[in-house]
């Protein structure tokens, strides 16, 4: 396999989780019947460019199809996220009723209303029917397809280019990320700006992350290489911002490579700190591996301890970093034998590969469990808080990355 930017053969691998179906592909209890997909789930990093990415298996039309579970307003944290950055977006870049917006993978419409509301012309780029759906009941304007340089030639073609594009944690999901960034070039306005978020691969490396790779993870990102990737396609970065969401993300801005406005110092510091910390030394990403089966293995040795000591463990949330935890752990529901979601799209479904079922948080109560394990570990602190009755009967929240903890009460 070469590398999906430069080029380069790829020699080194950066973590084998093994093999393990897509972790968004939910089971319904007719699944539990049918044989199930897997793919191996192993990256590889660039040792030229740094880009830290999925072997080639999975096709992203199996990954983001009709019945794609995944919607962004499910978390009130995130929507408070989404709503801040649309408010100071407005003020940053002057914008109005005579700007135009565009969000690529718009999901359920959590961001574009706060547009929408502000009175911005916006549309939203989502290729899974069932958030599209959601979006448009809101009023938003969605094209469903992937997005990519034909499109955004499209775009530009019928006059609609954009003073903001906004990539919210797509970046790393797109398999041609070249392809990917020529469109956002081709669909900006020329003055115009673009953000994209995603998941900070230093963080990644540095907290043992190791759950937030999946199949629809085709990149795993540092600044350092989205700027090599820019500078491919006539972009040039143009201020960074450092984020608490999802373990520690990015916020890139991006603009035209001519754009006059000057990069901000904010730029080269994190570049420097990339350096400093090790990400362009290979035994950094070869000694990852290490750091992700230490994760596994404590999580594991828990269960069965808890388990022959006759106490019951439940988890909460069925997120696909969750899924590639427990896959790659092989926990089963012997061990965990249920997880709730407050998602009505996933209850009375089952985890994909480990086939544990997926109940409302009212069973939390039923069951009363004598721990939690908070599967999206990011948002520990929204659930500890909505589910603080959890500790009227004994029970105790768990976390398992970076490194097995009990958490206290408001714990960080």
């Amino acid at each position: 396999m070469k590398c999906r930017h430069c080029g380069q053969p790829l020699l080194h691998t950066f973590l084998d989780l093994g093999f393990a179906p897509p972790s968004n592909a939910y089971l319904t209890q007719d699944d539990l019947a049918r044989p199930e997909k897997y793919f191996p789930l192993r990256v590889r990093v660039c040792d030229h460019c740094w880009l830290v990415q999925t072997e080639d298996y999975a096709q992203a039309d199996e990954l983001f199809n009709v019945d794609y579970a995944y919607f962004s307003s499910t978390s009130q944290s995130w929507l408070r996220h989404a709503k801040q950055y649309a408010q100071e977006m407005c003020e940053r870049l002057a914008l109005g009723s005579s700007s135009f917006v565009i969000e690529v993978a718009s999901n359920d419409g959590y961001l574009l209303k706060n547009f929408v509301e502000m009175g911005v012309p916006c549309l939203g780029i989502e290729p899974t029917a069932s958030t599209a759906q959601a979006a448009e009941a809101l009023g938003i304007p969605v094209r469903r397809e992937f997005f990519g340089e034909a499109l955004a030639l499209q775009l530009a073609a019928q006059g609609h280019q954009a003073d903001l594009i906004i990539g919210n944690n797509v970046y790393a999901h797109v398999p041609d990320i070249n392809d990917f960034t020529r469109g956002l070039k081709a669909a900006l306005k020329p003055g115009g700006t673009l953000t994209l978020e995603f998941p900070h691969l230093l963080e990644l490396i540095q907290h043992a992350q190791f759950d937030t790779i999946y199949h629809e993870h085709f990149s795993y990102l540092s600044l350092g290489t989205v700027q090599g990737i820019f500078q491919s396609a006539g972009l040039r970065v143009l201020d960074v911002q450092t984020l608490g969401t999802h373990g520690g993300s990015l916020r890139v801005f991006g603009c035209h490579a001519h754009d006059t406005r000057p990069s901000t110092a904010a730029v080269g510091n994190i570049l420097q700190q990339e350096k400093t910390d090790g990400l362009q030394d290979l035994h950094t990403y070869t000694a990852f591996q290490a750091k992700a089966d230490r994760v596994k293995n404590d999580l594991l040795q828990f269960l069965l301890d808890q388990k022959k000591a006759g106490k019951t463990v439940a988890a909460y949330g069925a997120a696909a970093k969750g899924n590639t935890l427990l896959n790659y752990a092989g926990v089963k529901p012997d061990l965990l034998p249920f997880v709730c979601d407050a998602a009505a799209a996933k209850q009375g479904k089952f985890l994909p590969g480990s086939h544990i079922p997926i109940l409302p948080p009212a069973a939390l109560a039923e069951q009363v469990p004598d721990y939690l394990l908070i599967l999206p570990w990011n948002l520990r602190e929204e659930v500890m808080a909505q589910l603080a009755y959890v500790q009227a009967w004994g029970g105790q929240f768990i976390t398992a990355v970076p490194a097995l903890k009990v958490l206290k009460d408001n714990a960080a």
